[in-house]
């Protein structure tokens, strides 16, 4: 077996990104994909946690703007990311990961409640951990639980999983041909150019502990395998430059 780069990994995965580019909703077939790439990685040692967001099922802004409580669409945001997390157990244990799923939303009916030590010792024992519900908390996106959980868990490295994006750039690439990408950039230089990569207060999470990202294309080949293994792909956001 391969020497890897990483020994436990965040996965962040936008609801967006479970949709197939379809825009809302999940695709089956993009589900089974991610899940088999889960699975490659699993079979390489790694402990794998995912953070999963649920804006392919509802758009707590959008709620808000159109007049909704912004407390009450978070809550209600949160309960699409439960439904995004059974949805990739179930595919992850037809491909044969043994799964658990913890929610930081007290649904015991579907999923274990978030403990850290649980959670570690799962992931100790070659199982895979669906984080959801968010942190638990309104105005806290799934990129802030992601940072949050990748800490708290003592990942290396948190992946910011993207869709037809294969890193960070100057500007939107799909607007501006002359955007430029960036291999390497620090925690600093993201927050100072407002590269919307995450929000701001994700970001300054990883930023206080040191915790790198990589962000790069779901749907490049066997994309997070090169990452565990310490390819360069994508671009790695790090404290120093």
């Amino acid at each position: 077996m391969p020497e890897t780069k990483y020994k436990r990994v965040i996965l962040k995965l936008s609801g967006e990104a479970l949709s197939g580019g379809h825009g809302y909703g999940i695709d089956n077939p993009t589900l089974i994909r991610i899940a088999r790439q889960i699975k490659q990685v699993l079979e390489m040692s790694v402990g794998v946690g995912i953070v999963v967001g649920g804006g392919n099922i509802w758009r707590g802004a959008q709620a808000e703007a159109n007049g909704m409580d912004r407390a009450t669409a978070d809550y209600a945001g949160m309960l699409a990311t439960v439904i995004n997390a059974l949805a990739l157990q179930d595919i992850l244990e037809k491909e044969g990961v043994v799964t658990r799923t913890q929610s930081a939303l007290d649904i015991r009916q579907v999923a274990e409640p978030y403990i850290r030590r649980r959670a570690i010792r799962h992931m100790e024992k070659g199982r895979v951990v669906i984080f959801t519900g968010g942190t638990g908390n309104p105005y806290m996106t799934a990129d802030t639980a992601a940072a949050l959980r990748a800490i708290e868990i003592g990942a290396e490295v948190l992946l910011m999983a993207k869709n037809n994006v294969d890193g960070i750039y100057s500007a939107d690439p799909f607007k501006d041909p002359r955007a430029k990408k960036f291999d390497n950039i620090t925690h600093l230089e993201v927050l100072n150019k407002r590269l919307e990569i995450m929000d701001t207060t994700a970001l300054s999470l990883c930023l206080d502990n040191k915790l790198p990202i990589i962000v790069f294309d779901l749907e490049s080949p066997d994309g997070m395998q090169k990452i565990v293994l310490g390819e360069s792909i994508g671009t790695l956001v790090t404290s120093e430059s």
